[in-house]
């Protein structure tokens, strides 16, 4: 008599989301996937410099990332203040989208089982399920719930409400506008690559990524640029969350609410800080956005029947560039796991202790990687951290960079 189909629901319908589902209907479960939003989700333009393991990942869940994945970019620079070239690398990765990955994964799952407006507002327990309690009133039952809900994860609100997001202490300006806009402005070499400038405690970078439609044709593609600025939690940061009309938002603010005098203010530093072909380009960026920096470290990634998994357990800061593929690799070995036993809650005890080590290194990492980012320091050892990470060789040599992983714990 066969073995009766195992049913996962997973909470978060992105790209950690889709991966988890992925991964599980290769092994045979049943995944429903379940989306608060009421709308299919689209990224703000958030660029993505990718890992050869993703394109291993991806041909092992059948998906091809062989063609049309992203722009090719060689070499990484660091930038002067009059614009000079003086600090080169070449390390050869793939510049994509957030649209374009999300694209794939999803035409890979399909829509049968993806459901969108499907809010959680609580999760149960018994000996023999998961439960997965929404606003409209429905209850799903499963054998396993997935939290993949992103850095504000109401999973993990619901079963380690202790657990909450730190401010890193600074601000990420992000955009995205269309190559042609910023040809004239940037030279070939910046244009085409990825592209540091460093002011004193801050960094901003710039690379091409594909443009609308996943055009990759030279000329039709779009420049992304990422701009860290420290900004004091107690002070700056609720000025720049306050929109045009007075109300402060909480963790982050839709970009079409931001304040005027913000984004004038941005500007303004970009003109004393950046070259004068960076500060250019940077205004033909029609709806830049701001995104406060956080991380987090869950004490546990399995809660009886239930696991985290992605931004829901682990929120890294940017500077790894290797989200998704945490993500991923989260996804294998809570499959793989799974695979080991028909005991779900062993199973996820064993996907624990093989990823909670694992994530903890992405943070305290991105944490290094992102020391220099401040403009005051409280002890001799942070400004001594803050002076070996600045140093220009060492941002091309470790941003978005996975060595770290194989350095012994």
């Amino acid at each position: 008599m066969a073995s009766p189909v195992r049913r996962a629901v997973v909470i978060g319908g992105s790209m950690s989301g889709l991966l988890a589902a992925l991964y599980l209907r290769r092994q045979g479960w049943q995944v429903d996937v379940f989306e608060r939003s009421p709308v299919a989700l689209v990224g703000r333009g958030a660029g993505i410099v990718t890992h050869p393991e993703m394109h291993r990942a991806f041909a092992e869940l059948g998906i091809d990332s062989a063609h049309d994945f992203g722009v090719p970019v060689e070499r990484r620079l660091v930038l002067d203040g009059a614009g000079r070239v003086i600090c080169e690398r070449h390390y050869p990765q793939t510049a994509t989208s957030w649209n374009r990955l999300f694209d794939l994964l999803i035409a890979a799952f399909g829509s049968e089982h993806y459901h969108l407006g499907r809010d959680l507002r609580g999760v149960s327990q018994t000996a023999e399920a998961a439960l997965a309690h929404f606003a409209d009133g429905t209850t799903e039952t499963a054998d396993l719930l997935i939290g993949a809900d992103g850095f504000r994860s109401s999973v993990r609100a619901l079963l380690s409400p202790g657990t909450q997001l730190l401010y890193a202490g600074y601000v990420a300006w992000r955009g995205l506008t269309d190559e042609a806009a910023v040809a004239s402005l940037l030279a070939p070499a910046v244009l085409e690559n990825l592209t540091f400038v460093l002011p004193p405690g801050e960094q901003f970078l710039g690379y091409p990524v594909a443009g609308p439609g996943n055009d990759l044709r030279p000329g039709r593609r779009s420049w992304n640029m990422v701009w860290y600025r420290p900004a004091d939690e107690a002070t700056e940061l609720p000025s720049l969350l306050t929109d045009e009309a007075g109300h402060t938002h909480e963790i982050s603010i839709p970009p079409p609410l931001m304040a005027r005098r913000v984004v004038a203010e941005m500007h303004e530093a970009g003109a004393r800080l950046l070259p004068p072909s960076m500060c250019a380009a940077l205004a033909r960026i029609d709806q830049p956005f701001l995104q406060p920096i956080y991380d987090l470290e869950s004490p546990s990634m399995a809660f009886g029947r239930v696991a985290l998994m992605g931004d829901a357990a682990f929120v890294v800061r940017p500077h790894v560039g290797a989200g998704i593929l945490k993500a991923m690799d989260d996804a294998a070995a809570l499959a793989d796991a799974l695979a080991e036993t028909t005991d779900v809650t062993a199973a996820l005890r064993a996907y624990d202790a093989r990823r909670i080590a694992v994530g903890r290194k992405f943070v305290a990492q991105a944490r290094r990687l992102g020391s220099y980012l401040r403009y005051r320091f409280d002890t001799p050892e942070q400004r001594a951290m803050a002076a070996y990470y600045a140093e220009p060789t060492r941002v091309l040599a470790e941003t978005a960079v996975l060595d770290f992983l194989c350095a012994p714990d």
